[in-house]
């Protein structure tokens, strides 16, 4: 299978593009600076010059022409301090602006590639408190609610085209060499972690290695729209953080109080930090995929042991 990748050279998209090399797939990255890329991602994987929302280039076209698969995972990091207007617009652009000059780009191929996996992310739900919610449920409030309606509805306009759309709702991605597990380690390993305000807010998370597998599971699965991205057991804050300072062995029990983060990071505290959603992956498991690591304790002992 020939694919193409865009943000190939990420937290994700890295051991992703590794993985299909690996089952025998030609994988091309799109990426904004090949050479930089290319000390991240070896041959046989190809790289293309692209600058996302910025337009179609003959490279962007030619890729496209000759792939059976796309999978969009470009995007800004979420965590980038405060959101002001510009950090808003970076955010909108590189996800919802690429996803549209993506889409765009096929509407000119006469052949396309019959697939489009498209990153979404679970803050389509927006603050949900402790409502259990499946792919059914609708989208929420907030600045992220509408950020993710807005990807995905660039996304599904492919599906006007012929193009089979998937949107895996991401949740937050445990791995070892990134993500917002290495953002929290550093206090943790010192004895200064805890939860974050209340800590009742949940957190619908997901193995990496779990999420590549369900990636390239949904490759080969008639399925379309909406599929959560999560493991089928999400825990509260303060049980996440309890639960890490366990696997290190160390004390979990210095609580970052909700009005110190509100002060610092303001809109970006409040809709990542200090509420959650209560994800299930109804639809991954209704297709029968199986979780490796399905409960947290496995996942963190298997990521920090």
């Amino acid at each position: 299978m020939r694919v193409v990748v865009t943000g190939g050279t990420g937290f994700i998209g890295r051991p992703l593009c590794q993985r299909l090399v690996s089952l025998g797939h030609a994988v091309t990255v799109l990426t904004r600076d090949p050479a930089a890329a290319r000390a991240r991602l070896a041959p046989p994987i190809s790289l293309i010059g692209w600058e996302g929302f910025r337009g179609p280039t003959d490279g962007l076209m030619a890729a496209l022409g000759d792939g059976d698969v796309i999978i969009n995972l470009a995007g800004a990091p979420i965590v980038a301090g405060r959101w002001n207007a510009q950090v808003k617009d970076r955010l909108r652009s590189s996800r919802e602006g690429t996803t549209t000059a993506l889409v765009a780009a096929l509407s000119k191929l006469r052949a396309r590639p019959v697939l489009l996996i498209s990153a979404s992310a679970i803050g389509y739900y927006g603050p949900r408190q402790d409502e259990a919610l499946t792919e059914e449920a609708p989208s929420g409030a907030g600045f992220l609610a509408s950020l993710c309606r807005e990807w995905e509805a660039a996304a599904r306009a492919a599906e006007r085209l012929g193009v089979r759309v998937v949107l895996p709702r991401i949740g937050v991605v445990l791995g070892r060499d990134g993500g917002a597990l290495a953002k929290m380690l550093p206090a943790f390993r010192l004895g200064l972690g805890g939860p974050v305000g209340s800590g009742a807010q949940w957190m619908s998370w997901i193995h990496l290695d779990d999420l590549i597998e369900l990636l390239l599971f949904l490759l080969n699965e008639a399925a379309g729209g909406p599929v959560n991205a999560t493991a089928p057991n999400p825990v509260t804050n303060r049980e996440f953080a309890r639960t890490l300072g366990r696997t290190l062995r160390r004390p979990a029990w210095a609580r970052v109080p909700a009005p110190v983060l509100r002060f610092l990071l303001g809109e970006m505290a409040e809709e990542l930090l200090l509420t959650g959603q209560r994800v299930l992956p109804h639809r991954a498991q209704a297709m029968e995929f199986r979780f490796r690591y399905p409960t947290l304790p496995e996942a963190l002992h298997a990521i920090l042991h």
